[in-house]
Formats: structure tokens, sequence, C-alpha cells
């Protein structure tokens, strides 16, 4: 089972490089964004290996912005690229962590191959106040002076925008584990589909919607389980979810998932040290 994992980082080499060794596999490979706001050379200096790749066209990502999906975009295009017939593309951050042992998290996605892992809900009826993301125009990927202050005026004087072809819109977390085929259908169709791509440029959180609502409309629809194999804890109410540390630990032990996130090394290493010891 040849997964290729599919890296968004913008920071702390050591952690990264720590990620990288814990999903060692001989089945695994793995395609690392760095922000390009990022100085590269730390993160070259300290990650190689013969199954390590940067990924070339690197953005600057900023976050709610579709910066972040053409990351993601630039990281399948190399994935695709290298010839290499993976099974599944594994999308996380720089500061997720496997809770499995990684022989185990391949056996699983073997036995149950080609389902796609990936949050999806109703926006429409379950999420509702994601909605505006959807109907409002968002300029956050635009670097340009005033824009919030033109972006609130081109909202009192514009219609709601409505979603092109008719798509019905899911979504939740962006971070998935999906197919080679799925990912290639997601490339192949924001391609031929500039509209929507242009849509999307005005969209705020577009990362937690554009691949869902992709494979949503697809034929592929029927191989989506609403389930993304992550442990990700929101109790905190923030815009970000909770730093976890050891006092975690328990819940992450007996939570089930394959990965979680976030941590941070700066704050709790010893909660990757325990995780390891597992």
């Amino acid at each position: 089972m040849k997964v290729a994992h599919l890296i968004l980082a913008h920071a702390q080499p050591q952690q990264l490089a720590r990620l990288i060794n814990s999903l060692q596999h001989p089945d695994a490979d793995f395609y690392i964004h760095l922000d390009k706001k990022t100085d590269i050379r730390p993160f070259q200096a300290l990650i190689h290996g013969k199954n390590v790749f940067f990924v070339k066209q690197r953005v600057k990502v900023r976050w709610g912005a579709y910066s972040i999906v053409q990351a993601t975009l630039n990281g399948f295009e190399d994935i695709l690229a290298s010839g290499v017939a993976y099974q599944y593309v594994n999308l996380l951050s720089g500061q997720d962590y496997p809770l499995k042992k990684t022989a185990d998290i391949h056996a699983f996605l073997e036995v149950n191959y080609p389902t796609q892992y990936m949050e999806f809900v109703s926006v429409q009826n379950d999420w509702q106040e994601a909605i505006p993301r959807i109907s409002r125009y968002h300029l956050v990927n635009f670097d340009i002076p005033w824009k919030f202050k033109i972006e609130e005026w081109i909202n009192k004087v514009l219609p709601d925008r409505k979603m092109p072809k008719q798509l019905v819109v899911v979504g939740r977390s962006q971070w998935f584990t999906i197919t080679l085929d799925a990912v290639r259908y997601i490339v192949d169709y924001l391609e031929k589909n500039p509209r929507l791509v242009r849509f999307f440029k005005f969209t705020w959180g577009v990362d937690e919607i554009i691949f869902q609502t992709i494979l949503y409309n697809s034929d592929l629809k029927t191989t989506m389980v609403n389930e993304n194999l992550r442990y990700i804890d929101w109790s905190e109410g923030k815009s970000s979810p909770k730093t976890l540390t050891m006092v975690d630990k328990e819940t992450l032990g007996n939570c089930g998932k394959f990965f979680a996130r976030k941590f941070n090394v700066e704050v709790d290493k010893e909660i990757l040290n325990y995780l390891d010891s597992r």
C-alpha cells in the first residue's frame, strides 16, 4: 500500500523531521510544502532522504485563503508527476502526529481501499454558519490596500453569490486521506472549470470546502466516508484547535483515531515521547 504523505508546514523543522520519522515505512514517501514566507534552508539541512521531496512551486500561505488550496494542489501536482502508483495521499500539517503504528495505518488503508476519508457535512443543512463563506465576497486571498473596506462595500452593493454548476456544497475539516484517483480527479476538474476556481478564490476558509465538494458531486461520492481519521480538539472555542499536551494522553490513547493535531514541541514535547512509547 503505497502512501504519499503531503505535509503543509511553515515552522519548526525539528518537529517536522520527527513527524516524518514517525511515519517512515518502505511504502511511504513525503512531499513537503513549506510556506514561501519561511526560509527553506534549515528544513533542507535537517530533513532529507530518498523518499522526502520538497514541493517545487511554493506559495505564500494566508490563513483562510485560497493560497492554502493552491499549496495543496501544488503538492498534488508533484505527486502525480512522480509517476509513482500511490494508492493514497494523506494530507497532514507539520503539527500533526500519528496515534498508531505506521504498519497498522498502511494495513488499514489497504483493507479499506478505495475509501475516501474526509469530513463532509451539508453547508445548507448542517453547517449553516459556513453559508456566508459561499454567499459573500471575501478578499482574504488578495494582497491589496483597504481590502476589508472594499470587501464590505462589495457585499453591500452586490447580490449574494451563487455556487457555479449548482454544486451541493459540503465540507468541514481540511485534513483528509484520499486515493490517488480522487487526487487526479480533483486536479483535472479544476483545470477544466476555471470559473469554479475564480469563485473559490473569493471564498473564506475554502480549504475546508473545495475538495469535499468536488468529490461529493462526482461519481466518487459513493466511496466517501464522513470520517477523516483525525482527533482534533475544538473545545476551547477558538479559531484554532487546542494544542494537545500530556493532559490529553488518555484521550489520545482511547480515541481510536489514526492521527491527531495539533502539537507544539515548544509547549510540550513529552506528549510526543509518550505517543512514541506506545
